[in-house]
């Protein structure tokens, strides 16, 4: 399991849209959590600084919305360091 608190540092490239609305399983939790947006999943590629302060470059995904921004931000590979 990856940590949960990642700090990204820099440039988030490669972005692309995973899922939109319904199609996201957490949409409830989203909403209940955060509040109701047009909320969509995404991903990236990033160098993120670990809770260890480690850095390295990572595949991350993270949900966001508009007028609510970035939301759990979660590693979800580590591609080097």
């Amino acid at each position: 399991m990856w940590p949960e608190e990642v700090e990204v540092i820099g440039e988030i490239t490669e972005v692309e849209i995973i899922a939109v609305g319904h199609s996201i399983r957490e949409l409830d939790r989203l909403q209940r959590k955060h509040g109701k947006g047009r909320w969509r999943k995404l991903k990236g590629l990033a160098a993120v600084r670990l809770p260890d302060d480690t850095t390295c470059f990572a595949e991350i995904h993270w949900y966001e919305a508009h007028g609510i921004g970035k939301r759990d931000i979660k590693v979800k590979r580590i591609l080097g360091k």
